[in-house]
C-alpha cells in the first residue's frame, strides 16, 4: 500500500507550535509512506490540488492529512481524494490543531506529539477498507407533530414546496397558545387576525392532511423511511359529515359542568363544544367525562337537534399508518402552575403567592384571555372574583423562572416582554389605573423589544420596581403585595386589586414521551435536545427528525416561526433526492459467533438492533441473532463495547485497526 502524508500549517494555528516540515520529513521515511509534504493551507484549492497531483503521480492508495479537527474538513479532503481516484474512506485525519498545537507551547514536544499522531493515523489507514455509502430510498412526505404556530409554519412551508404533510395536533383545534393571545409584542397587532388565516390555509391546503384530536402512537424505521402510527381519538362526532352549524353546542343542557381549557378555567363550557369560535376545524367534540349520556345513558339532545346525523356515541378511536420521510417535532409549551403549597409555606392552604386560592391572583395566559375581545369578559379588564374593574394591578415577573428551588434554572425569555405588554394593555383600557411591575432584571433582546419596554415605562406610566416579592395575602378585600425596591433600598407594600404572575415556560408534559417515541434526547427540564447549539440547532441526533419552536427551549413567536421554517428547510433538503446516502461507518454483527443475548439491543440508543432468525435449508430454526439496521445505526459503537462475545464490529474501527494504532506508539 502506498500512503501519502500531507501536513497542514493551518496558518499559525498549527505552525506556531509544530514544526510541520519536520513532521513531513520524519513521516517520509515511515514504512508504507510513499509521499509526504507540508503546506500552509492544505484545505485551500492549491492545497487540495497538491494532494490530487500526488495521488496521480505516486499512485497513492490511501491518504493521511495532519490538520485541524475532522469535523471541519474531513469531507473536504475526502472529496478531493475521491476526485483523484482514491476511495474517500481510505482517508484519515490526524487532528494536529485541537489535539496538539492548541494545548502545547513547547515546539519540540508538540512536534514529537504531532509525529506520533500522524503515525497513528498511518497505521490505522493501512487496515482501512474501501467503503461505499449506504443508499436508502426517501419517502417524500413529512410528519409535523403539534399544531401551534411553529407546526403550522413548518407544515405550510413544506406543503407550499409541493411535498405532502401530515399535521398531527392533540387538541380539537390547531392554533396552540397563540390563539389564546389578545395582542402580540412588540407591534400589539391582533393575534387572531394574523393567525386565523394561516390556520384556514392549513385546513384547505391540498398537500396537508390535518389530524386534530389525534396523537402519535408509534414511530418505527429510520431517516427517509419512517412508519408512523397515529391514534385518531373519538370525537363522538363524524367529522366527514359535520358542517359546524353549532346547534348541538347551543342545545346541550350541560352548560357549566366543565372548565373551559381555552379560557384557562375562567369560564365553563358545555359537554359538547368547539374550543373557540375561530377553531380549525370547526367540528365539536364531546367530553365524555361530563356528558350525561356517557354517565347515565340518557339525554342525547345533541343527536336530536343534529340534522346531519353527525353525532355518533359509539364512535371509537381509530389508527392510521403513514410512510414518512422526515419528522418535525413542534409540541410547544405550557405555563408552570404554582397551585401547590411549597414546602415550608407559612400561609395554610395557599399556593405560592396565593395562586389557586386567591381568585384574583392569576397567571399570564389567564390575563390574556381577560384582555382578549373573545375572552370571558369581552376584552374588559375585570377581576375574576367579582367582575369589577381593578384600579391597581401588580405584575410579578420570574415566578418559577431562574429559580433552582422550583427546578427551573433557566430564563423563560418571553416574560419580560409579555409583562410589559400586559401592563400596557391594562393602562390602555383602564386609564386611571395603576400598574406596578416587580422584576429581577429586564431581558428584552429582540428587534424593537427594548423600545417596547421603555414605551411601557415612559409613555404609559407603568411603575417598574426592581426587587422580588416576598408574599401576597388578602386583607380587607385587597391583595397585599410585600416586596423590596432594591434600587431605592426600601421595603414596598402595595394594596392591589389584582395580581398577575409571569410564571415559567415549561415543556408540555408529553414532551418526554414524544421524545422517547422518536428516539431523541431531552434535557433535565424536558426540552428536546438538538445536535449542536450553533451549527445544527434544529437537527436531532436521530437522522430525519427536526425541532421547531418551544419544544426545544423557551421562545417567542418570531423565533418559533424562524425555527419552524429552518426545520422545514432541512426536511426539504432531505426530500431533494430520491436516494439518501449515509455514512457506511455502522456496526455489523458476525452471526456465526453471536450468542443471541441481545445486550446490544438493550443499550442501542437508536433502536438499530433487530432480531434475525437463522434457519437451515429445510426451514428449521437454528438460532436467533442480532442484526444491525444500517439505516438506523449512527455508528456510536456502544453495541461493539457491550457485546460479551465480541461478535459486533464497528466498520472503520475494527479491533485490528485500534490495535495497530496502539502498537504504533508502544513499539511492539
Amino acid at each position: 500500500m502506498k500512503i501519502g502524508v500531507f501536513v497542514c500549517y493551518c496558518g499559525e494555528n498549527i505552525g506556531r507550535t509544530v514544526d510541520c516540515a519536520a513532521v513531513a520529513k520524519e513521516l517520509s521515511a515511515y514504512p508504507g509512506v510513499a509521499h509526504a509534504e507540508a503546506y500552509k493551507y492544505m484545505c485551500s484549492d492549491p492545497g487540495q490540488n497538491l494532494i490530487k497531483q500526488a495521488i496521480k503521480e505516486k499512485n497513492l492508495d490511501a491518504v493521511v492529512v495532519g490538520s485541524c479537527s475532522p469535523h471541519m474538513h474531513e469531507k473536504t479532503f475526502r472529496k478531493a481524494c475521491a476526485s483523484a481516484g482514491v476511495n474517500p474512506y481510505m482517508v484519515e485525519i490526524a487532528n494536529l490543531r485541537e489535539h496538539c498545537s492548541w494545548i502545547h507551547d513547547d515546539i519540540p514536544s508538540a512536534t514529537a506529539k504531532a509525529i506520533d499522531l500522524v503515525r497513528i493515523a498511518v497505521e490505522k489507514v493501512k487496515y482501512n477498507e474501501p467503503l461505499q455509502t449506504i443508499q436508502v430510498p426517501v419517502t417524500k412526505r413529512a410528519l409535523v407533530i403539534g399544531g401551534g404556530i411553529a407546526g403550522i409554519q413548518s407544515a405550510l412551508d413544506i406543503a407550499n414546496a409541493g411535498f405532502p404533510v401530515v399535521l398531527v395536533e392533540k387538541e380539537p383545534s390547531i392554533g396552540g397558545h397563540m390563539s389564546q393571545l389578545s395582542e402580540t409584542f412588540p407591534t400589539l397587532d391582533c393575534s387572531q387576525c394574523i393567525l386565523t388565516p394561516r390556520m384556514v390555509e392549513v385546513y384547505q391546503h391540498s398537500n396537508i392532511t390535518l389530524l386534530t384530536y389525534s396523537e402519535v402512537e408509534k414511530v418505527e424505521g429510520f431517516i427517509g423511511n419512517f412508519k408512523v402510527t397515529v391514534r385518531k381519538k373519538a370525537r363522538s362526532v363524524k367529522d366527514e359529515v359535520c358542517t359546524g352549524c353549532g346547534l348541538c353546542v347551543q342545545n346541550c343542557p350541560i352548560k357549566k359542568k366543565a372548565q373551559s381549557e381555552f379560557d384557562e378555567s375562567l369560564t365553563t363550557r358545555p359537554a359538547i363544544y368547539v374550543p373557540f369560535p375561530q377553531a380549525v376545524p370547526n367540528i365539536p367534540v364531546i367530553d365524555r367525562s361530563v356528558c350525561t349520556y356517557y354517565k347515565t345513558g340518557k339525554c342525547q339532545m345533541c343527536k336530536k337537534v343534529c340534522g346531519r346525523e353527525a353525532i355518533d356515541f359509539e364512535q371509537q378511536d381509530t389508527f392510521l399508518t403513514f410512510d414518512i420521510g422526515a419528522i418535525i417535532a413542534a409540541t410547544g409549551y405550557k405555563l408552570y402552575k404554582i397551585d401547590k403549597k411549597p414546602e415550608g409555606h407559612i400561609y395554610k392552604g395557599y399556593g405560592e403567592y396565593g395562586y389557586g386560592e386567591l381568585k384574583d391572583v392569576i397567571d399570564g395566559l389567564q390575563f390574556e384571555r381577560i384582555a382578549s375581545a373573545s375572552g370571558p369578559t369581552s376584552g374588559e379588564i375585570l377581576r375574576p372574583s367579582d367582575k369589577k374593574e381593578p384600579k391597581k394591578v401588580v405584575f410579578v415577573q420570574c415566578v418559577g423562572s431562574r429559580d433552582e428551588s422550583k427546578g427551573f434554572s433557566y430564563c423563560s425569555k418571553i416574560c419580560c416582554m409579555y409583562t410589559a405588554k400586559h401592563a400596557m394593555l391594562y393602562k390602555h383600557k383602564v386609564h386611571d389605573g395603576e400598574a406596578y411591575v416587580f422584576y429581577m432584571d429586564i431581558r428584552s433582546n429582540g428587534k424593537g423589544y427594548d423600545e417596547f419596554v421603555r414605551r411601557a415605562i415612559e409613555e404609559d406610566g407603568v411603575k417598574y420596581i426592581r426587587g422580588r416579592v416576598s408574599k401576597i395575602y388578602e386583607e380587607n378585600g385587597k391583595y397585599i403585595v410585600k416586596g423590596e425596591d432594591t434600587i431605592a433600598g426600601v421595603r414596598m407594600e402595595i394594596d392591589a386589586d389584582m395580581v398577575v404572575l409571569a410564571t415559567a415556560m415549561i415543556p408540555q408534559p408529553e414532551n418526554s414521551k414524544v421524545a422517547q417515541l422518536l428516539g431523541i434526547p431531552y434535557d433535565k427540564h424536558g426540552f428536546m435536545q438538538e445536535v449542536h447549539p450553533k451549527l445544527r440547532p434544529v437537527e436531532t441526533s436521530t437522522g430525519g427528525i427536526f425541532l421547531a419552536g418551544a419544544c426545544h427551549s423557551p421562545r417567542d413567536i418570531p423565533e418559533s416561526v424562524a425555527m419552524a421554517s429552518a426545520a422545514a428547510a432541512k426536511a426539504m433538503v432531505l426530500f431533494g433526492s430520491d436516494i439518501l446516502e449515509r455514512e457506511p461507518v455502522v456496526a455489523k454483527v458476525e452471526a456465526s459467533t453471536c450468542a443471541g443475548c441481545f445486550y446490544c439491543q438493550k443499550v442501542c440508543a437508536y433502536s438499530a438492533i433487530e432480531r434475525k432468525e437463522i434457519r437451515d435449508r429445510q426451514g428449521n430454526l437454528i438460532k436467533v441473532v442480532a442484526y444491525v439496521n444500517a439505516g438506523l445505526c449512527q455508528g456510536c459503537g456502544t453495541c461493539n463495547a457491550t457485546c460479551p462475545s465480541k461478535s459486533v464490529e464497528l466498520i472503520g474501527f475494527r479491533d485490528e485497526q485500534i490495535f495497530a494504532e496502539i502498537q504504533s506508539l508502544s513499539g511492539f
